[in-house]
């Protein structure tokens, strides 16, 4: 029986090879296709249902129910059986389908007299682009065999959608249609470039094996070298972590899975070509991980990913090179990337759109730093876009545009021009002081994380580095940097910054921020758990090994170190107390002292504005971590886009906390700041700088804007603004700031 079903198997693959071959367009391949299909299995039916749109599925194909139904009948996603194949990604076979739970009787089609049903998905790694079919009068379940076999004829079925057999109906985009996708802005800007794929789709052109012995030695000879490969890493790799090389010991065991390899050889057995059985491997195994509920399991998507993907270049030739030289202006399309890729790419991107990602994660912030704009959540668009095509990323709104309409392209052609022409004006401002028409004046600083930043300190007109932020450099290696790379570092960055002060956070790690050495630790909250300081005054060897850099760098000079992710006064005092002991350390060995040296706060959390006089007594300066106390003071998660825009800065009750914190400094002459993506944005700058606050630190593309808008107000008369909305009990202020704003010019 099974030499049976592996021939009729080859069979109806080498049929459904011919159909991709034969001439004719999309529908009469699709016709022929159910046909041979339903011929193979001995059914009176077989049908395609493909995609129309993310939640739509289309009858497109059928032999055996009536014809009229075809690109009449329509379901969304999770109605009746059909739709519950696509939703899940797991076949449904039952002897009875109108007794299953959500069946949908669809009378146009005829179907009712054929009760036995077999549903499998028609899709590839993690895109569902359909769902296979097939019906019988016979009441029965489908065998065991039967369903791997529909399941071996729906692979087949993905890599000829993959290939453009069936352009215009619904299975695949034409890769040369305007298409638009909504994700979330990570990072402001807007950019016209062409599609640079971070990791090239694999194409398989040959999904029908004719030999099935070639095949499995294709397979055993490929696995082979992926398990060298592997192992290669395993012996290079210096990794200071277990958890680190424990990812690559699971790497190996996983590329010596017996399982995982009998698996692909079934499918070749029934017809696939090596290739084709790794894909189809890949598609299954990420259906079942996407589903569960373990996120430690779901995060192991992309190491997977890895290796299945590695052995598809393998088996097909097809690297990373793939002979196109990137171009002049490149715009990185990618699933996800880590800190240390985007690095390599640095500043010759214009800028980013990942399918997964978030507003905090690594990539983030190095886009922020490279000033470049970037959209995460950007659904498919790895499946739909090809290296070349033009792509518009509007940063602001989270909205991309790929291979757009001509008068899409001009009306974004003109906003960048108009930006441009902005960034001339603010260029000859920027020896210029911040001082408003009624004589304030504010100090402008940048924040800054890598060396690439010290640039932007001239040409910006910064008056320092308001925040450095000394995490990228354990985010972007395999390994903890060492004592003397860090003090290098450090002494690089006080070199580059020419006199100007440069303030060090230390250290602030965990929540959307983990060291790839560093162990997971499950939390349900991170952004509230075992993070920044915390993690410091736990793991003290660390944090004492980046003071002594820090101290090692400054000699000399003045030091200036914060830290992060203050929650009570004892927390600080703790910490300073670390500093005084490395201080006293450096000087007994020898070493050459800073000047001087401040010691301040992040104020991250609202328990610390209410500290004891006694904590504002022991800062010699505070700085507003406004990012994070935002989402705290509003109980709204920044990564959350249902509920992270629905709270304004310009709200009064958040504006009068600030408005608190700057008069409490004040009391005790402690210098603030305000640090964060609100000091950027104009409206909000002159604002918090009408509240009282005279330092602000933003990215450096922003110094231009806020300079600009300030030198342009009269801070005592927006004042007025602010305590009239008082008055008035307004709950926000930003329509009585943007019409005073819009009164100013």
């Amino acid at each position: 029986m099974q030499d049976r079903t592996e021939s009729e198997s080859r069979r109806l693959l080498r049929r459904l090879r011919d159909t991709l071959a034969a001439p004719g367009d999309g529908q009469a391949r699709l016709n022929s296709i159910t046909h041979h299909i339903a011929d193979s299995m001995r059914t009176q039916v077989c049908s395609i249902y493909l995609f129309r749109d993310p939640d739509t599925l289309e009858l497109c194909a059928t032999e055996g129910l009536r014809a009229q139904a075809v690109h009449k009948t329509r379901l969304r996603l999770g109605e009746g059986l059909v739709g519950r194949v696509a939703r899940t990604g797991q076949p449904v076979n039952t002897a009875n389908a109108p007794a299953q739970p959500g069946f949908r009787y669809m009378p146009e089609t005829g179907e009712e007299v054929f009760p036995s049903f077999l549903g499998v998905p028609i899709q590839r790694v993690g895109e569902k682009l359909g769902v296979l079919v097939v019906q019988s009068r016979e009441a029965r379940e489908f065998s065991e065999d039967e369903v791997y076999g529909l399941e071996v004829a729906a692979m087949v079925l993905a890599e000829m959608a993959e290939l453009g057999a069936f352009l215009g109906h619904g299975a695949r985009p034409e890769h040369r249609l305007a298409a638009v996708f909504r994700g979330v802005p990570a990072q402001e800007g807007a950019a016209e470039g062409q599609v640079w794929l971070h990791e090239p789709r694999v194409v398989i052109t040959n999904p029908v094996g004719d030999d099935p012995e070639k095949e499995r030695a294709r397979l055993a000879e490929a696995v082979a070298m992926l398990r060298q490969t592997v192992d290669e890493m395993v012996s290079s790799a210096d990794l200071a972590s277990d958890e680190g090389r424990g990812v690559l010991e699971t790497y190996r065991m996983f590329t010596r899975s017996r399982s995982w390899l009998r698996r692909m050889e079934e499918d070749i057995d029934l017809g696939l070509s090596a290739e084709a059985a790794v894909d189809k491997e890949q598609s299954h195994a990420r259906a079942r991980l996407e589903s569960t509920a373990d996120p430690y399991l779901r995060e192991r998507l992309h190491d997977l990913d890895d290796l299945w993907n590695r052995l598809l270049r393998i088996l097909t030739g097809q690297g990373r090179d793939t002979g196109i030289p990137m171009p002049d202006n490149p715009i990185l399309v990618a699933r996800n990337i880590g800190p240390a890729e985007l690095l390599e790419y640095g500043r010759r991107l214009r800028g980013v759109v990942l399918e997964d990602g978030s507003v905090g994660s690594h990539a983030a912030i190095v886009a922020r730093t490279l000033a470049i704009p970037l959209v995460v959540h950007a659904g498919r668009i790895t499946a739909e876009a090809l290296s070349g095509d033009t792509i518009l990323v509007d940063g602001d709104s989270g909205v991309v545009h790929l291979r757009p309409e001509d008068s899409v392209a001009a009306a974004f052609r003109e906003r960048i021009a108009m930006q441009a022409k902005a960034m001339q004006r603010y260029a000859g401002l920027r020896d210029l002081p911040a001082t408003t028409k009624c004589g304030t004046t504010l100090r402008l600083c940048m924040n800054a994380g890598l060396m690439a930043d010290l640039p932007s300190l001239i040409s910006s007109g910064a008056e320092g580095v308001g925040l450095f932020r000394t995490e990228l450099q354990f985010l972007i290696r395999t390994r903890v940097p060492q004592r003397a790379e860090l003090a290098a570092s450090y002494r690089r960055v006080m070199d580059n910054a020419r006199g100007r002060p440069v303030v060090f956070r230390t250290l602030d790690i965990g929540s959307d921020k983990i060291l790839p050495y560093m162990k997971r630790i499950e939390e349900p909250n991170p952004a509230m758990g075992w993070r920044a300081i915390r993690v410091g005054l736990d793991k003290r060897g660390v944090l004492k090994m980046q003071l002594q850099a820090l101290i090692r760098a400054a000699a000399g000079r003045e030091l200036n170190v914060m830290f992060p992710f203050i929650a009570d006064g004892d927390e600080f005092a703790c910490a300073r107390g670390m500093l005084t002991e490395q201080l006293e350390r450096e000087a007994a060995l020898g070493h050459q002292m800073p000047t001087a040296v401040k010691v301040g706060a992040m104020l991250e959390t609202p328990s610390l504005a209410f500290a004891s006089d006694g904590f504002f007594r022991s800062c010699d300066f505070i700085s507003i971590g406004g990012n994070d106390l935002k989402q705290f003071f509003f109980a709204a998660d920044r990564e959350n886009e249902r509920v992270r825009r629905r709270y304004d800065t310009l709200s009064l009750p958040y504006l009068g906390f600030i408005e608190m914190i700057v008069h409490r400094c004040a009391e005790h002459g402690v210098p603030l700041s305000f640090c964060g993506e609100d000091a950027g944005r104009p409206p909000e700058a002159a604002v918090l700088a009408a509240l009282g606050l005279r330092t602000l630190s933003m990215r450096p593309a922003s110094i231009g804007p806020v300079k600009a808008l300030l030198r342009s107000i009269d801070l005592t008369a927006l004042r007025e603004v602010i305590e009239e909305g008082r008055a008035l009990g307004v709950t926000c202020l930003r329509p009585a700031v943007t019409r005073f704003l819009a009164d100013a010019g």
